[in-house]
């Protein structure tokens, strides 16, 4: 009958070993709770100068491998981004656009955070961006506005889109132009003065708006300067539409085109 004997394990070899049996438990579990930083994001507040402040229910932040893009509550923007494993990214901003925002104080903190080298902070469904002084950038993968249907929604025309630029509607003409498109597609609103009707067809992401049937009012003023330009986009052919959170965007061909808001209850 063969005897086994006990052969000692050096203190040293258990001790390696436990740390490595720790280690590998701790990396499982930040496996199965810490985010790739590349996704899509709910921006939820900024800390800078000593202060917090809390982010518009649109603000967002969609990171690529080697490109950012989002929104600052209002304004548009693009980035090239660099990381450094999961630990740090390197930000080169792009193109923004050029709104006058209610809230243009948390723009503008946005925009000055959201350069340079930024250190990465993982947790459960969240990212934390920090800059070299120690501001912040809060944000959550669990989207704070989910997108709006295109359907059975009423659409209130913001702002107008010409080449790269983007321009609020004047005084006396914002919140006049609204819109909804119903389940068959058939469209139905105000240009800002007179009522209208339509007949869309859609082709994926592209709609195409058939001739107008609209009131005979003469309009003046901003009013009917916004009514002349949306007439013109909803004749001009296909428009490319595309929907984040709440906001609707509808671009032709020539770089034309309106942005829309849906109300806050849109689901």
């Amino acid at each position: 009958m063969r005897t086994l004997r006990h052969v000692p394990v050096p203190a040293q070899l258990v001790l390696v070993l436990a740390l490595a049996a720790a280690g590998c438990g701790r990396a499982e579990e930040q496996g199965a709770v810490l985010p790739d930083p590349v996704g899509r994001w709910a921006v939820e507040s900024l800390t800078t100068g000593g202060r917090t402040l809390h982010a518009p229910a649109t603000a967002r932040l969609d990171l690529g491998e080697k490109e950012a893009k989002g929104n600052y509550g209002c304004n548009g923007f693009t980035a090239a981004v660099s990381f450094a494993g999961t630990s740090a990214v390197t930000v080169t901003p792009g193109a923004t656009t050029a709104m006058a925002c209610a809230d243009m104080e948390f723009e503008t903190a946005f925009a000055k955070l959201f350069t340079g080298r930024l250190t990465i902070d993982r947790g459960p469904d969240r990212l934390t961006l920090k800059t070299a002084d120690g501001s912040t950038i809060a944000m959550t993968s669990e989207p704070v506005v989910p997108d709006a249907p295109l359907t059975a929604v009423e659409w209130t025309v913001q702002s107008l889109i010409s080449g790269g630029s983007v321009s609020s509607l004047p005084a006396g003409a914002a919140g006049a132009a609204r819109f909804t498109i119903a389940a068959d597609l058939s469209v139905s609103g105000t240009l800002g003065c007179n009522r209208f009707s339509a007949q869309v067809t859609r082709d994926g992401d592209r709609l195409t708006f058939g001739p107008l049937t609209t009131t005979r009012m003469a309009c003046d003023g901003p009013a009917g300067e916004v009514e002349a330009k949306l007439t013109e986009l909803f004749a001009s052919g296909p428009l490319l539409s595309r929907i984040e959170g709440r906001l609707l965007t509808l671009t032709a061909a020539d770089g034309k085109g309106l942005i829309a808001e849906a109300p806050s209850d849109a689901e």
